[in-house]
């Protein structure tokens, strides 16, 4: 009898144990989406015939992050309207309020709690949003937050950012700063980066933040799914000439799961100009 007891106390504490385990290791889905800002020069490819599909997408997904980019005023209000389990930080780049662009990031609300959260320019002047610096054509920024799981407590700091197109210093000058607000603000947590990056994998500004320590998702997966491409302007540039320039970057005790480029096409039209990308990571 005493050996029964024994071994039940045994797997009752090796059940506590696992548990423990496995409270420290969270899930998380985390997505980059560019969404393409709302003008009438996209005709029937306008926001207005593409925003129910995307909110449908989303909902479908699911990410528990969800960082978009080239996000007007009136998308950001459509997509908060159509998404009633997100909650939704960012300010507008051209005057840190809701002028121009926001680098919008969204978040799951039942499942974080929001800790910090800020924002910070892309430029030789972190602290000034709507300013152009180096050879940027626009002014560019991140919205970062600290968010807390509700269940297991565990932390994570996620980035979201939309790096210049046309400035090549700019480019290699953000991805600098970018890895200096990272160490600053992340302090050791686990940390996600989303953005439309403008640049292809083998960049120079790409490969600066890997030699910082940050991991591309699509080559860290354990699993990947989907084309080698994100952007493809409504269909238009051929199928060799597309490009990955939309990144889920990690950093710290996080691994990457599962990747994915999700390219599906709605019957009728496009989610936008690019292709959103999803990655399942582990925080450890």
């Amino acid at each position: 009898m005493k050996s029964k007891f024994a071994m039940l106390a045994l797997l009752v504490v090796g059940f506590q144990m696992t548990a423990c385990t496995d409270a420290k290791e969270v899930k998380l889905d985390v997505m980059s989406f560019n969404i393409r800002l709302d003008t009438p020069i996209d005709s029937l490819n306008s926001w207005q015939y593409r925003k129910d599909n995307a909110a449908k997408m989303i909902t479908y997904y699911a990410p528990d992050i969800l960082g978009m980019q080239e996000v007007k005023l009136n998308q950001r209000d459509d997509l908060m309207e159509r998404l009633p389990q997100y909650s939704a930080l960012g300010v507008g780049r051209d005057d840190g309020k809701e002028k121009g662009e926001f680098c919008s990031l969204f978040y799951k609300t039942e499942r974080f709690n929001l800790l910090k959260y800020g924002n910070f320019s892309l430029s030789e002047n972190p602290d000034s949003i709507g300013v152009k610096s180096w050879d940027s054509a626009y002014p560019r920024m991140v919205t970062w937050a600290v968010l807390q799981d509700k269940t297991t407590g565990k932390k994570v700091a996620a980035f979201n950012t939309h790096f210049d197109h046309r400035g090549k210093v700019a480019q290699s000058k953000s991805a600098e700063l970018i890895l200096t607000k990272i160490a600053e603000i992340a302090q050791g947590l686990p940390v996600v980066l989303t953005g439309d990056f403008n640049v292809i994998p083998t960049s120079e500004p790409v490969q600066h933040m890997i030699a910082g320590g940050l991991k591309n998702a699509c080559a860290e997966a354990t699993i990947t799914y989907g084309p080698a491409w994100s952007f493809h302007d409504y269909g238009r540039v051929p199928l060799e000439k597309r490009r990955l320039i939309d990144y889920v970057f990690t950093n710290g005790p996080v691994s990457v799961d599962k990747y994915r480029v999700i390219s599906e096409q709605p019957d009728g039209g496009f989610l936008s100009d690019h292709a959103p990308v999803l990655a399942s990571v582990t925080l450890r």
